[in-house]
């Protein structure tokens, strides 16, 4: 969730008082992934602990003025009438949103958007990302040839091999990650998959029905791609125009309009110049990437910043202030795909 640019954004916040940055706000996009009420584990890498979640959530309520995202278009023609104004959003779909981030975020009258990646949502299947993780936290010390990867070590340094072979993973094209997450699958085999999977449901996915549940509260429903890949230049066009179109038409079939898409996971490495324009001909509004900034007017509308909220934060109020800081590194790499 983390990288090197945050991480100095979260240090100058730390630093610096609030009300002395708060002139200098911008509108932004927030956003976090699931919230469970323990975490007892680097498996559960993508979820918020439960009161942590909620202390993020009661700073929102007193720091900013958080909107749905229907209001985002009048935000982008003059952001600076709007200095605390906030989007807030999770991607992926969890299950636990509904149980556990719904009431909080209704607890504190909240507005919020969720990003689904509709494969998933259709068949339950999990994140290969997450399949990976579990590969290098659990299977058994040894060596492994996992296709596209190599020569795969397992032994002592779990959470860092299981970030190295995430990263490693996430590059190459979705054919032959599909592979490697095959042969992952087969180390740990099936009975053993499935119980980590018991294990950890936080990483179960809503249904169509949970959907339109959190819907029903007034939650906008996003596209955050068909299946849950990167959207890089070594997929190829028809994969990437599927990321894209798949999942607004399955959206739009089982829930309504689908005007905002979010890239999976979004950094400059996972999204390339076919990507936006993809987003773009698919008939979305809006896109989201993962990239440090602040929402600017002048930015291109399919590759909108947005800040990952980390686990705990304790200085919402000065942090999203000198998130306008990313902006020029964001604009150069839009620049760079246009």
């Amino acid at each position: 969730m983390a990288n090197g640019f945050g991480s100095t954004l979260r240090s100058l916040g730390s630093l610096l008082p609030a009300a002395l940055l708060r002139p200098f706000g911008r509108p932004a996009a927030l956003f976090f992934h699931g919230v469970e009420r323990r975490i007892v584990s680097p498996a559960q890498a993508n979820h918020h602990d439960l009161e942590a979640f909620t202390a993020i959530a009661r700073q929102l309520r007193d720091e900013f003025e958080v909107l749905p995202l229907a209001e985002l278009s009048g935000v982008l023609k003059a952001p600076e009438r709007h200095r605390r104004a906030v989007f807030l959003m999770s991607d992926d779909g969890y299950a636990n949103l509904l149980s556990e981030a719904a009431p909080v975020l209704r607890e504190f009258h909240l507005p919020w958007s969720v990003f689904v990646s509709t494969h998933h949502i259709d068949t339950g299947e999990h994140n290969p990302a997450f399949v990976a993780r579990l590969f290098a936290l659990f299977a058994k010390d040894g060596e492994y040839d996992v296709p596209a990867l190599g020569r795969v070590v397992l032994g002592a340094g779990r959470e860092r091999a299981a970030e190295i072979y995430g990263i490693k993973l996430k590059a190459i094209d979705a054919a032959r990650a599909g592979e490697a997450v095959a042969a992952m699958r087969a180390a740990l085999g099936e009975d053993r998959l499935a119980a980590l999977f018991a294990r950890f449901a936080s990483d179960k996915f809503l249904t169509w029905p949970e959907l339109r549940a959190l819907q029903a509260q007034g939650v906008e429903v996003g596209a955050h791609a068909h299946r849950h890949w990167p959207m890089h230049g070594a997929q190829n066009s028809d994969t990437i125009i599927e990321q894209a179109r798949a999942s607004r038409a399955r959206i739009e079939a089982e829930i309504g309009p689908c005007r905002y898409f979010a890239y999976p996971h979004g950094n400059v490495s996972d999204v390339c110049r076919a990507a936006w324009q993809a987003v773009r001909d698919a008939g979305y509004d809006y896109g989201f990437t993962t990239l440090s900034g602040s929402l600017d007017a002048g930015s291109n509308p399919w590759l909108l910043p947005r800040y990952g909220l980390q686990p705990r934060e304790t200085r919402l109020g000065a942090l999203v202030p000198i998130l306008r800081a990313g902006n020029k590194r964001l604009r150069d790499w839009q620049q760079s795909l246009s």
